[in-house]
């Protein structure tokens, strides 16, 4: 795999963009780790406890098809630098919340402009990266993902015991995060080509022309968006159901269902948090290469086999280790990293932005009515509900196998790159 490297400020770029990943990661991820503090401190009711949790996902999802829209009617750079801004504003919202109705105002706002983020970030690196390059780098924005999680969860372990000082520093430090990205993105310095044509579009919105962007945006009802929308789409969302809900409910169920201990099942948790990082790291390295398709195929089935054991164990505790292992060694290789560099290889350029928003919107939507059921579900029958996850797993591989076969190879990614979107080197 002779690679050619990739010059440092295009990793940059990758990394500024990836922030949206890991500020996603970190608001979900944050929201459930402090969510027993948030209801004790400002002693809330079930159905606000719930109400917070279910509107981080919808607000995403909300978000990203807004988001992803926005930025190809208004241009991705002006959208990629105001998101982020405006997620810091939420954060810190809710950081500093004295009662519930302040959280959840600034559940509204993080939410919102973290889904917004999603879609054009991903657009502004695959347009600013080279045919050659734009693999690593857009799957380079999972890594900074799993590092969200990471962060989170390590914050959450450490300061367990702190309660809501601990519930602000791992808020606070999203809000950080998000400003300090805000300041580096408005620095990332522009080719000429990229100035002129956002000077082209400034020009054509003043005077109320059909600029190319509006009319850019009639292509995501053509056949070339809709193929390839509705195919990603397939897999994101039924891959997700069993992610989001093992994210979501991995802890839940390892107590309730395979008797494990709090400390045992977030330890559980912990240990195999660095073996998702590594190997997605390692997917980056093949990005670009034929084997990132080809690790899918294997990936595929050692992912389906992982739920299958856990189905049919039923949820045991040493069915449920097993799962572990096996799911965060195929993971990285079958999953939402798959997703992103598929999407960027095979959505028309112009409206990227607008037709992975769409897709990232209604699969997070998906999510967010699942997850309202799970913990039902799962009370009803624990095999049920994994046997269901094992049949979308199925047929997530089914359809990544569709996009890997038929889409990949007619991408009009592989034949030619778009021009209008650089970051300068220098």
């Amino acid at each position: 795999m002779a690679e050619e490297p990739v010059p440092k400020h295009l990793w940059k770029a990758a990394a500024l963009s990836g922030m949206a990943s890991y500020l996603d990661a970190g608001l979900i991820v944050s929201i459930s780790v402090n969510l027993a503090i948030y209801r004790d401190s400002y002693d809330m009711g079930v159905w606000m406890a719930g109400a917070i949790s279910a509107i981080v996902t919808i607000c995403i999802a909300v978000g990203s098809l807004v988001g992803g829209w926005l930025a190809d009617l208004f241009g991705r750079r002006r959208v990629y630098n105001w998101d982020i801004f405006c997620f810091a504003v939420g954060a810190l919202v809710i950081t500093l919340a004295p009662d519930d109705i302040v959280l959840l105002v600034g559940v509204l706002i993080a939410g919102l402009a973290a889904g917004a983020d999603l879609p054009t970030s991903l657009a502004v690196v695959s347009d600013a990266a080279p045919a050659r390059a734009r693999g690593r780098l857009v799957a380079f924005t999972q890594v900074m993902w799993m590092l969200g999680i990471t962060v989170a969860i390590f914050l959450g372990f450490v300061l367990s015991t702190t309660g809501m000082t601990g519930a602000r520093i791992i808020t606070g430090q999203l809000a950080l995060a998000a400003l300090v990205t805000w300041l580096l993105r408005a620095r990332l310095k522009l080719s000429p080509e990229q100035v002129a044509e956002e000077d082209r579009t400034a020009a054509q919105q003043t005077e109320d022309a059909p600029g190319p962007h509006g009319i850019a945006l009639k292509n995501v009802w053509t056949r070339a968006a809709l193929l390839p929308m509705a195919a990603t789409f397939v897999f994101y969302v039924t891959w997700g159901l069993g992610a989001n809900t093992f994210g979501q409910f991995g802890t839940y169920l390892l107590v309730t269902v395979s008797d494990a201990s709090q400390s045992l099942a977030t330890g559980i948790n912990l240990a195999f948090i660095p073996i998702g990082v590594l190997l997605t790291i390692a997917f980056v390295r093949v990005a670009d290469s034929p084997w990132r398709d080809r690790l899918f195929y294997v990936a595929a089935a050692v992912q389906v086999l992982a739920f299958v054991i856990a189905s049919l164990t039923a949820g045991a505790l040493v069915g449920m280790l097993v799962f572990f292992v096996l799911y965060q060694l195929s993971n990285p290789f079958a999953g939402e990293a798959n997703y992103k560099v598929w999407s960027q290889l095979t959505l028309p350029a112009d409206t990227r932005g607008t037709t992975q928003g769409l897709t990232y919107a209604l699969s997070r939507g998906v999510f967010a009515v699942a997850a309202f059921f799970t913990p039902a579900l799962l009370d009803y029958s624990p095999a049920v509900l994994l046997w269901s996850i094992t049949a979308c797993m199925a047929l997530a591989a089914f359809a990544g196998a569709y996009i890997v076969r038929v889409l990949v190879p007619r991408s009009p990614s592989a034949a030619r790159t778009r021009k209008d979107l650089r970051i300068a080197s220098a």
